[in-house]
């Protein structure tokens, strides 16, 4: 590939004159004549779908529609219109301006709510006035010389109807969207029963109803003005020769029109996560579904394969959330409270029959496999050996006549301990089920079917594993050892099976995020493929050698995305001004001769542009950093507080992540000359030219 350098920023981010309140599609414009006048040639978005109530743009409502919050009220042709002759919509539309000023953060809640009422006001009009009703008191609408409508009523229908036939997957998304609105955006998961399981042809007959027809094609009008916006300003990034990046996430939201209506492509019962690592001694549970592949599979993939189709109406390169999930991804049961008793899904499984082969009975299978209680757990907490009795045969039988305990085959996860209610002392409740559910993870195997085992995560952490003696523990971890080769054979079939209709289904670069990713076997899938990989050159080292020294930039792959932060890092600035073991190797890695620049400089416009341009040497065919990597080129451009140029804190949920704003309106920086000509300078050091 040729070698081209960007920049990635969230869409809500953009700032110019036309929208101070929060970035928009149309911002995308002006945007684009800036990057050509740096010499950039990519632009990179964090995801655009619709999140309903959730900031993240990674927690999708619909994994095809578009976020009404960055459709551009001025530029919507019904606009003007209502401004002149509907009272209500021009005053909430100057309330609007008044409130929304440019802020460094954005407030997702009360601009999506506020969007949505402009956005409601205005379809309201067009529906009038292409059904040719009068001037109403009410909502001030004044319709001149409409006649009886018939002509505007039926090409505004033959709009829609367009959209919808060209769009089916806009069926199933209004009704979710207005059933939502009805449960006032409770999750499907509570609605009536009837209602979380329509099928697809109930689906559609509620779509057709006469009665909630203007409710649902509302819904239809928001997502054909804002696919005609995107569009406009796709094919404008296009014309400046600049390559719009997307961002596809792998996961749904549970609570989202896709697991509501195609249930049978996810797996309900599992949520996706990550194993226990040094930061999480217990895991990720992140609270989206799994995927059902093998359904998937039987259907074609046409779900995914339309998903990338939509996309690339506006696309020419995707990025890959969490490629890792579709060699496998780490599944937890629903309602287990941690990700601790996890597991890769797809896994290779020991039988029993192989266990008794080894010399382990039913008896040491049952140690290892289910947790033992002893009485003394929870007579520490009680202080009373007739409390601890009771309690624990709430939830377990006891051996025999020992102090040992097995929990009852009904206990499937840990949230069916803290559904009980030991007693009225808070305190003491409290503290049983946690210590309950501490035991319940100390287990070494878990039967994850009928006489099918595999090993827990962090199975040395086990009593049962620390009881056995040295033969017995080298007996099972050669069995293990065994399974983990099965393993990358069966995550290679996957991720083959899944990923080859997926790139293929479009003329998009596909472009892995495989950050922390250590399977054997990715390499090969990625580069048969032709999928490229991720580079965060901070963390790109070889980190088995001693000193942990930094990659050579120079031996990057071709088909590789190189960049200096993620959405999920800290930026350039807080990595210099807080890892310094790291800033030190990088400079010894870069600049081994050189004493003009050491970890503990100040950072400044100067070691920013060090950094920035010797990362640029990199031989990755693509370069694309966060804006506010590039911002550091010019100090004025640098906030007080480095935390507040952050995108987001994984870990944290609150409403400071995801609404990040530019510090400077893209009208600015296009005129900031001495800006720009620092920005050609990396650009020029990495794409040759």
């Amino acid at each position: 590939m040729e070698k081209r350098t960007g920049v990635v920023i969230p869409l809500a981010a953009l700032y110019t004159k036309d929208c101070e309140a929060v970035g928009d599609f149309m911002a995308l414009k002006p945007f684009a004549d800036f990057c050509q006048a740096c010499g950039f040639s990519v632009i990179q978005l964090l995801p655009v779908n619709d999140t309903g109530t959730q900031s993240s743009p990674y927690s999708g409502l619909s994994a095809f529609a578009l976020h009404p919050l960055y459709i551009r009220i001025e530029s919507l042709p019904e606009f003007e219109g209502a401004l002149k002759d509907d009272k209500a919509f021009a005053s909430a539309y100057k309330t609007y301006l008044k409130s929304n000023k440019y802020k460094n953060r954005f407030d997702y809640d009360k601009l999506t709510q506020e969007k949505y009422k402009l956005l409601h006001l205005l379809y309201s009009y067009a529906e009038k006035l292409a059904e040719g009703k009068k001037s109403s008191s009410k909502t001030g609408v004044n319709v001149v010389n409409a006649g009886d409508g018939s002509a505007a009523a039926i090409k505004f229908k033959a709009e829609l109807d367009s959209f919808v036939q060209e769009n089916s997957w806009v069926i199933p998304y209004a009704v979710f969207k207005n059933l939502k609105d009805s449960a006032m955006q409770a999750s499907w998961k509570s609605w009536d029963e009837h209602l979380q399981k329509l099928s697809r042809d109930q689906i559609m007959l509620r779509f057709k109803n006469k009665a909630l027809k203007s409710s649902h094609n509302f819904f239809v009008w928001c997502q054909m003005r804002a696919a005609e916006q995107f569009k406009d300003a796709a094919d404008y990034v296009k014309s400046k020769d600049i390559l719009l990046k997307g961002d596809i996430p792998i996961l749904m939201n549970e609570d989202s029109t896709d697991c509501w209506a195609w249930p049978e492509f996810f797996n309900q019962d599992l949520r996706a996560g990550s194993p226990p690592d040094g930061e999480n001694p217990s895991g990720q549970n992140w609270g989206f579904p799994t995927y059902n592949w093998a359904r998937l599979e039987a259907d074609e993939f046409n779900w995914w394969k339309n998903r990338i189709k939509t996309a690339s109406q506006y696309y020419s390169a995707f990025r890959i959330d969490h490629i890792l999930g579709f060699f496998r991804i780490w599944a937890v049961k629903d309602r287990e409270g941690s990700a601790y008793l996890g597991h890769t899904e797809p896994y290779a499984f020991i039988s029993r029959k192989e266990l008794n082969a080894l010399g382990f009975d039913d008896g040491r299978i049952r140690w290892l496999s289910r947790p033992h209680i002893p009485t003394g757990l929870i007579e520490d907490i009680t202080w009373n050996h007739g409390e601890a009795h009771r309690f624990l045969s709430v939830v377990a039988d006891r051996l025999g006549q020992e102090e040992l305990w097995l929990f009852k085959k009904e206990i499937g996860v840990s949230g069916d301990i803290y559904s009980v209610h030991f007693c009225d002392d808070i305190s003491k409740d409290a503290n049983v089920k946690r210590a309950l559910e501490n035991k319940w993870n100390d287990r070494c195997l878990i039967e994850i079917e009928d006489d099918h085992f595999i090993p827990v995560y962090t199975y040395e952490n086990s009593t049962a594993w620390k009881s056995l003696g040295w033969d017995e523990q080298q007996k099972i971890r050669q069995a293990f050892d065994e399974l983990k080769v099965k393993e990358n054979e069966l995550w290679k079939a996957q991720a083959l099976s899944v990923l080859t209709p997926i790139v293929h289904a479009s003329s998009m670069i596909p472009c892995a995020e495989d950050l922390g990713v250590n399977l054997a076997v990715m390499p090969e899938v990625l580069q048969a493929l032709e999928i490229l990989s991720l580079k965060v050159v901070r963390w790109n080292r070889l980190w088995e050698e001693d000193g942990q020294p930094y990659y050579p930039l120079e031996n990057y792959p071709n088909l590789s995305v190189a960049t200096t932060s993620v959405h999920d890092s800290s930026t350039v600035r807080q990595w210099w001004q807080d890892e310094k073991q790291s800033v030190q190797a990088f400079i010894k890695a870069v600049d081994a001769s050189s004493e003009d620049f050491t970890e503990n400089m100040p950072f400044d416009e100067k070691t920013a542009a060090f950094v920035m341009e010797n990362s640029a040497k990199c031989a990755s065919a693509l370069f694309i950093n966060p804006l506010q990597d590039y911002l550091y080129l010019q100090q004025k451009y640098f906030l007080e507080d480095p935390q507040s140029e952050r995108i987001n804190v994984p870990g944290s949920v609150n409403s400071f992540n995801w609404t990040y704003r530019m510090p400077v309106s893209v009208e600015a920086l296009s005129k900031d000359e001495e800006f720009i000509q620092r920005v050609q300078k990396v650009v020029k050091i990495h794409d040759g030219k």
